[in-house]
């Protein structure tokens, strides 16, 4: 099982593959090997592409810290750029799904010579950054020793899928609590890569995909009929478009 030191959290990766290289970042509560694993994405990429697939901090088998100044998009997104640069990878696609899609979003403002195109699933722009109130009743849920005691609906949901998971409940709330900060709208016309959103038309767990695609110029914006927050990353019609959409990326 490889690793790397990533300014003093160890994270876990996985490289299969050969060929232009493609980095998948996971959701909140995942792994790389239940997000992009389970629903076949590695197996079918690897097929033409060189896969990394790291278990974000918090994560997996990567260091899981218990204080909030750990985490942060910026910090987790930096462990992506620390690999590539661990991997002598220069320039790469990349896709995230829901908390690794807003890693995701980050990287391509911040780090764009890095990338050649994104995908960014299960997301939408939320320029309030989730309401606050809200996080910590969630991190609140993970620490809590009486689940019984958790009445927030979300956030005893989030803690059963934790549980069900097998996560670090105290990493989790660690990460709940990290730094957030909005993207001002204008920023996104910054973006110059080519950008793919896919979204399940029955998922709840974000808001309108479609102000987001209308920020990025040029994003395409694939609805998944039928299909909600869990279940998209599996959608033969996700890895289609992502099968073409990478094809086309520019080198």
């Amino acid at each position: 099982m490889p690793y790397f030191n990533s300014d003093g959290v160890r994270i876990h990766y996985d490289d299969s593959g050969t060929g232009d290289a493609v980095v998948l970042v996971h959701g909140f509560a995942s792994s790389a090997r239940h997000n992009w694993g389970d629903t076949g994405w590695i197996s079918l990429l690897s097929q033409s592409y060189r896969v990394i697939t790291p278990d974000v901090r918090g994560h997996g088998a990567s260091d899981k810290p218990h204080t909030s100044e750990a985490y942060g998009y910026r910090n987790m997104g930096a462990d992506v750029i620390r690999l590539l640069d661990h991997l002598g990878i220069e320039r790469t696609l990349l896709m995230g799904y829901s908390m690794g899609a807003s890693i995701a979003i980050d990287l391509m403002l911040w780090k764009p010579e890095r990338f050649r195109a994104v995908v960014l699933g299960g997301i939408a722009y939320d320029d309030g950054v989730e309401d606050p109130n809200d996080r910590r009743a969630i991190a609140d849920a993970y620490l809590t020793t009486d689940p019984s005691a958790v009445t927030h609906p979300a956030a005893r949901a989030y803690r059963d899928f934790a549980v069900a998971q097998g996560c670090d409940l105290k990493a989790l709330a660690a990460l709940m609590m990290g730094a957030r900060s909005s993207i001002p709208p204008a920023r996104f016309k910054e973006v110059r890569m080519p950008v793919l959103i896919v979204v399940g038309s029955k998922d709840d767990a974000i808001g309108d995909p479609e102000p987001l695609a209308e920020m990025i110029p040029g994003a395409r914006l694939l609805m998944l009929d039928g299909r909600h927050h869990l279940n998209a990353p599996s959608d033969q019609r996700y890895k289609d478009a992502v099968l073409e959409f990478f094809a086309a990326a520019p080198r």
